[in-house]
């Protein structure tokens, strides 16, 4: 994965695509970052991890820019989430999404609200990087709460 950003890196440079080199670059300059603090080369997972963060923090300003009434910014992060929605895994639908959740709570058999670590540890493993790992988390506190 790392080789593809650096290969998309360039040919945003060679077609002077100045908003998705300016994205790819930040993107770099995190995934570099987080090598040097984990002193360690990232694997495919850690760099999906990085850019699921990266959107995390569009999705935010985007509902503080809606309330600033700022439509060119929020223009702008939409543009750049739908460049690093590129490097990201297929998300799963809603539904494939429910059958995991109701497979933890059938191996798990979660009772209240203090299991709650349980299933995300269980979940997060295999749905990481493909689902909102807040939407599920609201799912699941929604059906231990009934």
């Amino acid at each position: 994965m790392k080789e593809q950003i650096l290969d998309d890196l360039k040919n945003a440079m060679k077609s002077q695509d100045k908003e998705k080199l300016s994205v790819i670059r930040m993107l770099k300059g995190a995934i570099q970052m987080e090598e040097l603090n984990q002193k360690k080369e990232l694997q495919d997972d850690d760099i999906i991890g990085i850019i699921a963060k990266q959107i995390k923090t569009r999705k935010e300003s985007i509902l503080e820019f809606e309330k600033g009434n700022r439509q060119d910014l929020i223009d702008q992060a939409k543009a750049e989430i739908a460049i690093l929605d590129e490097y990201m895994p297929e998300q799963l639908s809603e539904e494939e999404v429910i059958k995991e959740i109701d497979k933890a709570f059938e191996l798990l058999n979660p009772t209240n609200l203090s299991d709650m670590g349980k299933i995300m540890g269980y979940l997060t493993p295999i749905l990481k990087g493909k689902a909102d790992m807040g939407d599920i988390s609201k799912m699941i506190r929604e059906r231990l709460a009934k």
